[in-house]
């Protein structure tokens, strides 16, 4: 059996976006248990040299949504810094990207297949095909950044397990 672009790329990413949002609501249920905001974890770090959950927040519909409109435009660049985003809105970024990842068709991403796209990060410019890009830069980054943020929240006392991150996944029956 072969694997189309769209089933590696956006099959992957709904399954992983949809577990993210459990993953949010058991945080934010925790979190109203212990009196704290949500708002008030955005800047939680593993380690003083990672970048915060917020980050880790916005990374995760960058490398999904962002991809497949990367694959479509040819270019992926690294997301504009936008400091000050509160919890709510990342939830809801998340959100907007299932949904409208979910509105693409299978027909247009596979027709991605073969073709050029650059990450561009300052004036360096490196090149892949689609299939390269989604699995070589993007989905390990997609999955770093929600292991990254899964693991600041079980810092945070969030009762979570590997089902939670890993979602539905796509047994056969």
């Amino acid at each position: 059996m072969s694997m189309s672009l769209y089933e590696v790329s956006v099959g992957s990413y709904l399954q992983i976006l949809e577990a993210n949002l459990g993953v949010l609501a058991k945080a934010e249920a925790h979190l109203k248990k212990t009196g704290a905001s949500p708002d008030d974890i955005l800047q939680d770090r593993l380690c003083e040299d990672m970048l915060p959950l917020e980050f880790q927040l916005r990374s995760i519909v960058h490398h999904s949504l962002g991809c497949v409109k990367g694959l479509e435009a040819g270019l992926f660049q690294p997301p504009a810094n936008e400091p000050d985003l509160d919890y709510a809105t990342l939830k809801g970024r998340i959100e907007n990207a299932l949904s409208e990842l979910k509105a693409i068709s299978p027909d247009t991403v596979n027709g991605y297949a073969g073709k050029t796209i650059v990450f561009k990060i300052g004036e360096r410019e490196m090149p892949f095909t689609a299939e390269h890009f989604v699995l070589s830069f993007s989905l390990p980054n997609f999955y770093f950044h929600s292991t990254t943020c899964y693991d600041l929240l079980r810092k945070r006392g969030v009762a979570l397990g590997k089902i939670d991150y890993l979602g539905q996944m796509k047994i056969s029956r």
